[in-house]
């Protein structure tokens, strides 16, 4: 039995799963099914939606030393209640006396002691609190108004007749029929959860008191010196920082009613960074011009993206493009095609990307030209004006980037500053195909922004170079003069940030034209200007593909495909010398086709190659 069916059978025997006779349109998200006139809650899903919870309050408890408070109004849990604040230093007998539960956040920051049977609060000291669990949400609807009124985030137990208007408040819902048994066990988990952060703090206070010997005034300056000198070093030397990296299946799903999905856009702005040309690949246009998926350009996907969105929810979701001098007339005039559409495009200049086309290019630097930029000529302001607080910026290499509502709405329910999308190596995924399911911290040197094969055994992630940022924070750091090319630490900078592992599907880089022929094949799709991968692909890593000098330009890939193969089946495909591809044209498995020299090897139509060698028309 594994050790996932022995979870699943723990929380089948606490009645989890068992659900009201009236199930909430938002609520069948989480149900199995209905049987004997109730909702059956699915255990799997009750069981990602506690994994979300535990990790935000250890992340709490961890990183901010959080203020819970516990709200319990059923009197069947107090001892449960009172043994978990107990054990977790939360619990003294003056602070866990009977409140006043009706405004006992928003009135006062004091609330009147009121004596009442069946009304209780376990909580640590009169303050704020950081974090609000709920443990009957049904019976304290209004602790979740004021929660929500003061913007404390609140992790809440969630039945199936939960009304919309309290659980669209709940950033933690946890699905579930709150028994004895389940709160018991829910609250034993949190337990688990504090008391492990808090001995990892004290292991850490405990290392750095070991680390303070005493030294003498000689030693001391020596001492002084070296640090002097390593500080001069680290400016030059990459951070050490860390990141908190959550799965995108973490996520909680955004909100199920149009009116709010539409007021979560409302709050979002595109940059989109424009200013690479195509000369890699012997296009003399921007990158972004060149046809990627079914006759679209990458800019055709973007714009197609914000407009169905806009169309679909009402919404109002600018698009600024950031031009480098040399891309930005020949964009100019490809945006007359959009002039139809409901979206709002600026187009901007700046002389700052003109080095992007450099092999030596950042996207850092990219990021704090673009930011700068805003700010000098304005945007910035006018788009805090009209009510935005996230910039969504995409680079101009990945074709695959899109536009999730989902990640947005985890933002704004955590409060998050800075978020960087991530997707994991293939030697990652090979080793653990589990890897982009467990959130953890990770360095930043273990992110890759250069997916280079023969460094991606050293790397455990790819930066997929679309960032998430709070306007609020850009705001700050520009007027205080934080915000620096040469300073740019994401631990330094944004006190909140995360990284969220999103598939492989959503990075596809446009550096050669062997990316050219996965975007162009049967491998993607494109619908309302995002690419939708090939369900028949069981493989979820992409195919390694390497073409000859021969297909180096577009013009000559292009001519030497009569139609792109389909790959949907490919594992790898290496092709050498002068090859020429035939209409119709399937590989899978392995394929290598090898011409020799001064032969010119010719792929038949309709042919179907399934690990293959082919050096000679014979050995087709």
């Amino acid at each position: 039995m594994t050790l996932h069916s022995i979870v699943i059978q723990k929380l089948l025997s606490t009645n989890a799963h068992l659900g009201r006779r009236v199930v909430a349109d938002h609520f069948k998200i989480y149900t199995y099914g209905i049987r004997n006139e109730k909702a059956i809650i699915d255990s799997d899903k009750t069981l990602i939606c506690l994994r979300n919870a535990a990790n935000f309050i250890a992340h709490m408890a961890r990183d901010k030393k959080a203020r819970f408070l516990f709200v319990n109004t059923n009197p069947l849990f107090d001892e449960i209640v009172e043994q978990m604040t107990k054990k977790i230093g939360l619990y003294s007998p003056r602070d866990s006396i009977m409140w006043r539960m009706g405004g006992f956040l928003t009135n006062s920051f004091s609330p009147k002691k009121f004596r009442s049977r069946n009304k209780k609060v376990c909580f640590g000291p009169i303050q704020p609190p950081d974090c609000v669990v709920v443990l009957d949400s049904e019976r304290k609807s209004s602790v979740i108004l004021e929660a929500d009124r003061l913007q404390v985030p609140i992790v809440a137990l969630v039945d199936s007749n939960m009304p919309w208007e309290y659980y669209k408040k709940i950033a933690y819902p946890i699905p579930a029929n709150d028994s004895v048994q389940f709160v018991y066990l829910f609250c034993n988990l949190i337990t688990k959860t504090i008391l492990l952060e808090q001995k990892k703090l004290k292991a850490l206070k405990g290392d750095a008191a070991k680390e303070e010997p005493v030294v003498s005034k000689k030693e001391s300056r020596e001492n002084t010196k070296q640090i002097e000198q390593s500080e001069s070093e680290s400016k030059v030397s990459p951070s050490i920082d860390e990141l908190l990296v959550v799965p995108y299946q973490n996520l909680a799903p955004p909100p199920y009613d149009i009116v709010e999905i539409k007021q979560l856009l409302e709050k979002l702005v595109i940059v989109k960074f424009n200013g690479t040309l195509g000369n890699p690949v012997g296009f003399s246009g921007p990158k972004s011009a060149i046809e990627v998926c079914n006759g679209l350009t990458s800019l055709d996907l973007i714009v197609n993206q914000v407009e169905s969105l806009n169309s679909k929810y009402g919404c109002h979701i600018p698009l600024v493009l950031m031009n480098s001098t040399r891309t930005h007339d020949d964009t100019l005039k490809v945006l007359g095609k959009y002039a139809r559409l409901s979206v709002d495009i600026h187009p901007f200049s700046l002389e700052s990307l003109d080095d992007q086309n450099s092999e030596d290019k950042s996207s850092t630097s990219e990021d704090a030209s673009a930011f700068l930029s805003l700010m000098k000529s304005g945007t910035l302001d006018v788009l805090l004006s009209q009510g935005k607080e996230y910039v969504h910026v995409i680079s101009s290499d990945n074709s695959a980037a899109a536009i999730d509502p989902n990640i947005l709405n985890h933002l704004i329910q955590n409060k998050i500053e800075y978020c960087m999308e991530v997707t994991p190596t293939a030697s990652t995924y090979m080793r653990n195909s589990l890897a982009n399911q467990r959130q953890g911290r990770f360095q930043l040197r273990e992110i890759t922004q250069n997916p280079s094969k023969h460094l991606m055994e050293e790397f455990k992630f790819i930066d997929t170079r679309s960032l998430w940022v709070n306007l609020k924070t850009i705001k700050r750091l520009v007027d205080t003069d934080a915000l620096k090319v040469e300073n740019l630490s994401i631990a330094k900078l944004f006190d909140q940030a995360i990284g969220i592992i999103v598939p492989q599907s959503r990075f596809v880089p446009l550096n050669a034209t062997s990316d050219m022929l996965l975007l162009q094949s049967d491998l993607y799709s494109s619908s309302e200007g995002i690419l939708v991968r090939n369900a028949a692909r069981d493989n979820p890593v992409n195919p390694s593909i390497e073409l000859g000098p021969e297909f180096e330009k577009v013009s000559d890939f292009l001519s030497r495909f009569k139609s792109i193969p389909s790959i949907a089946g490919l594992d790898s495909l290496k092709v050498i010398g002068d090859v020429w591809f035939g209409a119709d044209v399937t590989l899978k498995g392995r394929v290598r086709i090898v011409a020799k020299p001064g032969q010119k090897l010719e792929i038949p139509d309709g042919v179907v190659l399934e690990n293959k060698e082919i050096s000679d028309p014979a050995d087709i």
